[in-house]
């Protein structure tokens, strides 16, 4: 499918293909940056500007996701490096326990919320490792770090995750 599209670059149907494959990843990677829902979808969109801005197609498809998902850390990066965002004051969230969910969901909200107050570098290796399925070669040339090193940061990060949690789960599980 992708020499289909590469032929196709920056074309209507281009466009749709991008959406329809990345934006969901590229929103929740975002994410986990700045932690706000609205301020990841408008990076995406800035991320999916540069891209047809790019003017050139890519060599594979491997090549289109790394500088997609490069793109989006650094456009994050800058995003909380602005002066605007340091001066703003979130909104209070809602309370989540009001609502009577199912508690697979709060679980799941309880391990994203451990996963997002991670330090970065453990942050990002294990989301692109979890969340995107990348292999620790493929998120070693994403980040630009050996893959000892992601090896390294995904083994630390786990065990800092496994302490954060050890009081949320029963450890018979």
């Amino acid at each position: 499918m992708y020499s289909e599209t590469a032929a196709e670059y920056g074309t209507d149907s281009y466009i749709h293909y991008v959406l329809d494959t990345y934006s969901q990843t590229l929103i929740r990677l975002c994410y986990t940056y700045v932690h706000n829902i609205c301020d990841a979808e408008d990076i995406t969109q800035d991320v999916l500007v540069a891209l047809l801005k790019r003017g050139r197609p890519f060599d594979s498809p491997e090549h289109e996701k790394a500088w997609l998902l490069r793109t989006a850390m650094n456009k994050s990066k800058n995003h909380l490096r602005s002066g605007w965002v340091k001066r703003t004051v979130p909104l209070e969230e809602r309370d989540s326990s009001a609502n009577d969910e199912a508690s697979e969901a709060d679980e799941k909200n309880q391990v994203m919320e451990a996963v997002l107050s991670l330090p970065e570098k453990y942050r990002t290796v294990i989301h692109l490792f979890y969340y995107n399925g990348y292999s620790i070669n493929e998120i070693s040339a994403i980040v630009g770090k050996k893959p000892a090193t992601v090896g390294t940061l995904l083994a630390r990060g786990r065990n800092l995750l496994k302490e954060m949690m050890i009081g949320g789960f029963d450890e018979d599980e």
